[in-house]
C-alpha cells in the first residue's frame, strides 16, 4: 500500500506542496478508520434491532409489513 499523501495549495503564492503523511497523521487516520468502522457496525446493530422491534409487533398483531403498509396509506 502506498503511503497517502497531502496536498497543500498556497493561494497567495500559487505554490502546491505534495507530501506524505508524517507518523502523526497516519496515526490519526487510522483511528478515523477505526472509529469509522466501529460506528458504521453500531449504527447496523441499531438499525437491526428497531426492524426486530417492528417484526415482533407486528407478529403480535398477526400482521404482515405489506398489510401493515396497506393500512397506514
Amino acid at each position: 500500500m502506498t503511503t497517502p499523501q497531502i496536498i497543500i495549495y498556497d493561494c497567495i503564492t500559487g505554490e502546491t506542496i505534495t507530501r506524505d503523511f508524517n507518523a502523526d497523521e497516519l496515526a490519526q487516520l487510522e483511528a478515523d478508520t477505526a472509529q469509522a468502522d466501529k460506528d458504521a457496525k453500531a449504527k447496523a446493530k441499531a438499525e437491526k434491532a428497531l426492524a426486530d422491534k417492528r417484526q415482533t409487533i407486528l407478529d403480535r398483531l398477526g400482521l404482515t409489513a405489506d398489510e401493515f403498509q396497506t393500512l397506514i396509506k
